[in-house]
């Protein structure tokens, strides 16, 4: 193992010093945000999973049952996003890394760097879904009363997982790139896992699982009782990780160790197979990679008559932008996904149960279409750090052309905000409308709701441009994955407070406009001020949200050297 040791001691020495660029208040503050941000996560996730367990221990009978349905399916999910990710890391890892060449110089056999490669990429494909679903697992033993056996199976289980997923997901690229190259495979891959999401997704959707605590819908109790014991496979390593946390929940101890058993020597034989495997094809793929890589769909050259009356600089800027969009199958890919995702996201609204409500279905309608507009808008964010945020970092090496040409930096940053603005626009306007439609709002409700999208999407999208700007990452691989970064994260933030604020500004004027509306009363002299005054505020804030990210992206980034 002294061979795998020294291949991966590189990997460690950049993950001590990767933050030893900035200065030392930079790190500190980098790391006290980061870490806030990440226990505040971890502990509304800890609260909300403790408050479920106490409220199904509430039901009486089936209460208990419904817990361990729900450790199931939590067992099950995580499992398939280690599949995901690590099918996507993998590749990376052991194909397309740009030192890989100097790796295969070395005079080290090629099943010992495929080792150290495999094991880098099980870590980082799975560390976060561990850190995430600890909460879950703790809450369960808190609510349970599990002891020191339950906590250890934890994370026995949560490692085995991660081992039996990274390596089933290696073993499928391994045999998928000695068919195709990788640089090809890496796209076929991306644009079946989101095909695999959305059908997966859309048909869990439409089973309505949410029907499963509620037993009015079933026929009989025993129908009922039947759904919620249905077993899964034995032969699932779920269903082993799910035995031993249930049996260390009950207090069974061998029952425990034995599931646990089961799990580490089926992801003991999957080392050795995979090992066993490479060694025979993996420096083939990896030959086979260094082929010329063929883009899925041919691309073909429409832009320059549409951008044709556009001036020279400017219809150059675009072109490019979107013809590079349009090149990278893993971008364009995605539009898949949002679409699938939007269509969910508006089917949502068509099946809640208003008429069960207590509330005043007016009141509940209009209600939910006030909160929707942050929801949406809550949404589009997300969007805008996928796609608009690693705008500026996919120029990458490219990008002294851009620093060198003759155009100022302003007017490239501007081209890529108009190009993503629009698009996000329209679908955002899409998702507030057909809501809005479906919950049959009042026409006060719909026209402030849209307004309100329409001056805030243009400051999101600033913002994405702005901080990506400013925290560029050009040498990164994957440019979407700058959005995790240090800049990423401050770009969410101000998002989310952005976002926020225009709620709290908006609620009171709304609530007495609507109220107004409903009972048919006058709205006296004061109020009108303080709404007037609260509309201007929001309008002048979208302003600044506009031009002050715009203008601190263009600041930083023309003091970047090349």
């Amino acid at each position: 193992m002294s061979e795998v040791v020294a291949l991966l001691r590189p990997r460690m020495i950049s993950i001590r010093n990767g933050g030893q660029t900035a200065g030392k208040n930079a790190r500190l503050l980098k790391l006290l945000l980061l870490g806030t941000i990440g226990v505040l996560f971890w502990g509304g996730l800890f609260a909300i999973s403790l408050r479920v367990l106490y409220y199904f221990k509430g039901i009486e009978e089936i209460g208990d049952i419904l817990g361990f349905k729900l450790l199931s399916m939590i067992l099950i999910t995580s499992f398939a996003l280690l599949i995901f990710s690590s099918i996507l890391t993998s590749l990376s890892k052991l194909f397309l890394s740009r030192d890989l060449f100097l790796v295969h110089s070395m005079p080290v056999s090629t099943y010992k760097i495929f080792t150290a490669r495999w094991i880098d990429s099980t870590v980082e494909s799975s560390w976060m879904v561990i850190i995430y679903t600890l909460p879950v697992f703790i809450a369960y033993g808190i609510a349970y009363h599990g002891g020191t056996i339950f906590y250890v199976s934890i994370l026995l289980t949560l490692v085995s997982l991660s081992i039996i997923a990274s390596a089933i997901s290696t073993m499928l690229v391994l045999l998928a790139v000695t068919l195709v190259p990788a640089s090809r495979m890496k796209n076929i891959f991306v644009f079946l896992s989101i095909l695999f999401f959305v059908i997966l997704y859309i048909a869990i959707r439409f089973l309505q699982p949410e029907l499963l605590v509620d037993p009015e819908v079933f026929d009989s109790v025993l129908v009922y009782m039947t759904v919620l014991k249905t077993p899964s496979s034995p032969f699932l390593p779920t269903t082993w990780a799910f035995d031993s946390l249930k049996s260390a929940l009950t207090g069974s101890l061998s029952d425990a160790l034995f599931h646990s058993a089961l799990s580490w020597s089926f992801a003991g034989m999957m080392i050795v197979l995979i090992i066993f495997v490479a060694d025979a094809i993996y420096f083939k793929g990896f030959s086979k990679t260094q082929t010329a890589q063929v883009r899925l769909l041919k691309h073909r050259t429409v832009f320059s008559r549409i951008f044709r009356t556009l001036p020279g600089p400017i219809k150059a800027f675009t072109e490019k932008e979107i013809k590079t969009f349009f090149r990278d199958q893993t971008q364009w890919s995605q539009l898949f996904l949002i679409a699938a995702l939007v269509v969910i996201y508006i089917y949502n609204f068509n099946v809640l149960p208003l008429e069960k409500s207590p509330i005043k279905t007016v009141y509940l309608q209009n209600l939910l279409s006030f909160l929707n507009m942050g929801l949406a808008l809550f949404v589009l964010t997300a969007i805008t750090g996928r796609f608009a945020y690693p705008a500026v970092s996919t120029e990458k090496n490219a990008f002294w052309l851009v620093k060198t040409a003759p155009s100022p930096l302003k007017r490239f940053m501007w081209i890529k905000f108009f190009i993503y603005y629009f698009p996000l626009l329209i679908l955002s306007e899409i998702l507030i409308v057909a809501t809005n439609i479906l919950l049959q709002v009042t026409p006060f409700m719909m026209i402030l709701s849209t307004v309100t999208v329409f001056l805030l999407v243009p400051g999101i999208v600033s913002m994405g441009i702005g901080f990506g700007a400013a925290y560029p990452d050009f040498k990164a691989e994957n440019p979407a994955q700058t959005v995790t970064s240090f800049g990423g994260l401050i770009f969410m933030i101000c998002c989310a407070g952005y976002i926020g604020i225009v709620i709290v500004i908006e609620a009171g004027p709304v609530y007495n406009l609507f109220m107004a509306d409903i009972h048919n009363r006058t709205i006296p002299l004061l109020e009108w001020i303080w709404i007037i005054g609260s509309f201007a505020l929001t309008f002048s804030l979208s302003v600044v949200a506009i031009l002050l990210p715009m203008k601190f992206g263009e600041k930083r980034l023309s003091k970047i050297l090349i």
